[in-house]
């Protein structure tokens, strides 16, 4: 490991599991997780099968554990498989924030004055735009699509990852193994990339854990105005779209995706609250030695 590296990193599993910060997270987010990967096998049916007559908008029962939408179809299979959906835009579009925050922090950070300068006025231009704004923009333009909002949600969350690895870098480049690396001869691209950037490693899975919540409550709202998944498609937020005009007579189509919205929002902010403080020197010695 580089002078530098969290030590915590090497933290056992069991201590991991046991930290009362972390467990609520890992359970939900590992939890989804599982649902996403084997929603085939758990959902009770297609969730594009349409019902007989008798089964539009059918309550909760036996038959349809979370009831049944306008054209019949069951509930709990959409939501099963609007898991997928959901979760698979919330971890593409942080994961393309996060590279494209990460280069471009890392280069300003230890880059020359006039590369920082330059990359830090850009990410304070593209900041001074409302980003949900600047996302609708964008998606009204074209044909809406997921892999659309993917793109959209990535390329409008890059400045906070951004300026967040930036401070990080300006810090860890005084530090003496970076000033012996330079001392070695190495260039700047090599001290960044191999000595620099492992040590940032933390911040950013702290950055992304953290940021996918808001990826995916991005991703509904989209979807609830008819820009994000279309169908057959099934997403969470498309799912509320389609029962917000029942609200009263059919409950449960808007309330059960949103349930499962606020869970897992809930779930990665919990995570990512916990890896901040095992992971994150800033988040104190309290948060890893409890």
């Amino acid at each position: 490991m580089k002078p530098g590296t969290s030590s915590d990193l090497s933290t056992s599993g069991d201590r991991w599991w046991t930290d009362p910060r972390l467990r609520p997270g890992l359970v939900i987010t590992l939890g989804l997780g599982l649902l996403a990967l084997l929603a085939p096998v758990i959902a009770p049916g297609d969730p594009a099968a349409l019902g007989s007559a008798a089964d539009r908008l059918a309550a909760p029962s036996g038959s349809h554990l979370l009831g049944t939408d306008l054209l019949g179809r069951d509930v709990l299979s959409r939501l099963v498989h609007g898991s997928r959906v959901s979760l698979l835009v919330g971890w593409v579009s942080v994961l393309v924030a996060v590279l494209l925050g990460t280069a471009v922090g890392l280069a300003a950070g230890m880059g020359p004055r006039w590369v920082d300068r330059f990359l830090m006025n850009t990410t304070d231009v593209f900041l001074a735009f409302p980003r949900i704004f600047l996302i609708l923009l964008l998606v009204s333009l074209t044909t809406p699509s997921l892999l659309l909002v993917m793109t959209v949600l990535g390329l409008t969350g890059w400045m906070g990852v951004a300026r967040l690895v930036r401070a990080e870098a300006l810090s860890l480049r005084e530090r003496d193994f970076v000033a012996a690396a330079r001392g070695l001869g190495l260039s700047s691209w090599r001290v960044a990339t191999g000595h620099v950037l492992p040590n940032l490693l933390p911040t950013i899975i702290v950055a992304a854990t953290l940021r996918v919540g808001s990826a995916i409550l991005a991703e509904s709202f989209l979807s609830f105005l008819g820009l994000g998944a279309q169908e057959p498609t099934v997403s969470w937020g498309s799912m509320i779209q389609q029962g917000r005009g029942y609200l009263l007579d059919g409950w449960w189509l808007a309330t059960f995706p949103g349930l499962a919205i606020a869970l897992t929002v809930l779930g990665y902010n919990l995570l990512g609250e916990g890896l901040r403080r095992r992971l994150d020197p800033r988040g104190g010695r309290e948060g890893r030695d409890e």
